[in-house]
């Protein structure tokens, strides 16, 4: 950008209206909402402008309406040692680009976005824009209802997507707008309660997918403007739709016009590089220990639920947080005070959060993506846990996809790791996930990593999903996986939704739907998804015939009894114990022929026989069906 030359023409006034609690608060590092202080804000035709930089010897807002020029718009430092700059300036209009010229000790010149701008230009340029933040909501009824709809006894299906390359409405590039109806019609036809958003925060690199966030409090101009994401939610709110967001605290990146280095000192991020720089993803992580940083992030995570009626929180990469060793070998990391690998400060940050989010608001939820066993992770903080609402499974993420993987003659051979996630299930309030990183870089799609014959692989994905329905937890799935799109994810493009008119790939979809609805429908599939009274198993130990036999239970009423056969060979009179006598109905089975199964099933129930098996006085004559999950609901005598 070139300053002009032209002479200052507008004045300055320093704002009187940052009080001492606001300091003291943000001094402590529990101030919560940041954005109401700090950043740009626009009455009328002036706009206040606040920035930390307490390291700076001077710093100017340079942008549209002063022609870039750096002595037009010098903001004064604050009386109080707070490190905070400020000034009002006459003549600004809303849209229009700045950036902070900050001048550091040592006679440097820097041009910084405004972190606490909500609104910015569209990359690859890097300004911010002067914003403001009005929206007329029409999702009383949704905000009304969601405490019980993001419940931990709710059923929660999550479609995780990437807004740039979902779908193209009409051949057009994605927008907030021209993707909120037809997002809204195709989640409510496909079941699913809730939409996690890959990173919608400002980012310069588009292949970081968002994950490379420089603007914590501005969506990315990519698709619009904030209220064009406003109206996107609010359109999802008003038909019943959940809204998470995925969210990084984790790291950032050192793009020269964002937080790192900010004042020419390591202000957000931590100065020694053991530290401060993540050498798996080469960015910058914050420094935790330091209070003014919890602030910014605390008052990040609840501008988003606050002003955007966000749902739910996803927290990134947490065990990058926790563990000061994280993708370091050994001497490339600074051990904790008692000599641990623990990251303490990380772990302060974190419980502060959650605490701060619940307290706000206590019908959302916080979701970890923590990939290890550290304990506690969704247990709360008086507890000694975390804090987070829910916690990703990944354990039976892996163990799945690598069993399923085998060929079913081999599978006998691996039914443990079928098994194994019962074990731990009820330890964490788990999310099951199938996400966007089972799907990208030579990790094949979902279809691919399926074994067998054509017929074979889309057989298995069905039983995959009919399994995951099942299975103690809620659940999470990422675009394209439910109608078994053939290729990787490419953020570049859309998804091959030509695809979803072939037999086979709109069985898988109209399977997954049906899957959805049954699930939510039924509290035995979902009330008790976090205790182990939720699930009982009938048959764990037939690894030989590759058939794991369960019961999902509900606070009361009756069970859903739930059979997966992981082989070809369909298995007739398979007998197994059920702890009622009557008519079990069939409700779902996905070897159906409208699934694009070979039909096989047991024409729509089975009566009990008042036959002892597996301990009980009742049991059933099933026909289990090749490579196939078969659900039954009683249905009285």
């Amino acid at each position: 950008m070139i300053e002009a030359t032209a002479a200052p023409t507008f004045r300055v006034d320093t704002p009187t209206d940052l009080s001492e609690q606001d300091v003291y608060l943000f001094r402590e590092g529990t101030h919560a909402s940041l954005a109401t202080i700090l950043g740009c804000t626009l009455c009328g035709d002036s706009a206040r402008f606040r920035v930390w930089a307490p390291n700076a010897a001077r710093v100017s807002v340079i942008g549209d309406w002063n022609g870039w020029n750096a002595d037009a718009n010098r903001l004064a430092p604050r009386w109080d040692q707070t490190g905070i700059w400020e000034g009002t300036v006459h003549g600004v209009a809303r849209g229009q680009a700045y950036k902070y010229r900050i001048v550091t000790q040592s006679g440097a010149a820097l041009d910084k976005a405004d972190p606490f701008a909500f609104h910015a230009e569209t990359p690859p340029a890097t300004a911010s824009r002067v914003w403001t933040l009005e929206y007329e909501w029409h999702d009383d009824a949704w905000m009304a209802s969601r405490r019980a709809r993001n419940a931990l006894d709710a059923p929660i299906s999550i479609y995780e997507l990437h807004m740039g390359s979902w779908r193209h409405p009409s051949g057009q590039l994605p927008t907030y707008r021209n993707v909120a109806h037809p997002l809204a019609d195709y989640i409510c036809a496909q079941g699913f309660t809730h939409v996690e958003f890959l990173p919608l925060m400002e980012h310069p690199f588009y292949g970081s997918w968002g994950y490379q966030t420089t603007g914590y409090f501005a969506p990315t101009a990519r698709y619009g403007t904030p209220q064009d994401l406003m109206h996107l939610i609010d359109v999802l709110h008003q038909r019943g739709i959940g809204v998470i967001l995925d969210w990084v605290p984790s790291h950032f990146p050192d793009d020269p016009h964002g937080l790192a280095r900010f004042d020419g000192t390591h202000l957000y991020e931590h100065a020694d590089p053991r530290k401060g720089f993540h050498p798996e993803w080469k960015s910058l992580i914050f420094n935790y220990d330091r209070h003014e940083v919890r602030a910014f992030l605390v008052s990040s995570a609840l501008f988003w639920l606050d002003r955007y009626h966000i749902d739910g929180l996803r927290v990134d990469a947490v065990a990058s947080m926790l563990y000061l060793d994280y993708a370091r070998n050994a001497g490339e990391w600074v051990p904790n005070v008692h000599g641990g690998k623990e990251n303490l400060g990380a772990i302060a940050f974190l419980r502060q959060l959650n605490e701060a989010v619940y307290r706000a608001h206590p019908d959302v939820q916080t979701f970890a993506e923590e990939s290890t066993s550290w304990p506690m992770v969704s247990r709360p903080t008086f507890a000694g846990g975390l804090g987070f609402g829910m916690k990703w499974n990944m354990g039976w993420m892996h163990d799945t996809l690598d069993y399923i993987h085998h060929e079913p003659i081999h599978r006998k051979h691996h039914h443990d790791r079928l098994t194994f996630s019962i074990w731990y299930a009820f330890s964490e309030n788990f999310v099951l996930p199938l996400s966007h990183d089972e799907v990208v870089y030579g990790k094949e799609s979902l279809i691919g990593k399926m074994p067998g014959d054509r017929w074979q692989r889309f057989a298995n994905l069905r039983l995959l999903f009919g399994y995951m329905w099942a299975h103690p937890g809620k659940k999470l799935l990422f675009m394209g996986c439910e109608f078994a799109q053939w290729r990787e994810w490419s953020h570049e493009g859309e998804l091959e939704w030509r695809l979803a008119q072939h037999a086979e790939h709109a069985g898988v979809q109209r399977f997954v739907a049906d899957a959805n609805r049954l699930y939510a429908r039924s509290p035995a599939l979902h009330e008790v998804d976090f205790e182990t009274p939720g699930f009982e198993w009938i048959v764990g130990d037939d690894r030989e015939a590759s058939v794991v036999v369960f019961l999902r239970r509900a606070r009361s009423g009756l069970p859903m009894l739930v059979a997966c056969n992981f082989t070809p060979v369909p298995r007739e009179h398979y007998r197994v114990g059920v702890p009622e006598p009557g008519y079990w109905h069939e409700v779902l089975n996905s070897d159906a022929t409208d699934y694009g199964g070979s039909g096989i099933g047991n024409l729509g129930g089975v009566h009990a026989a008042p036959i002892a098996f597996h301990g009980r006085a009742q049991s059933l004559s099933l026909t289990l069906p090749p490579l196939a999950a078969v659900y039954f609901e009683h249905g009285g005598s």
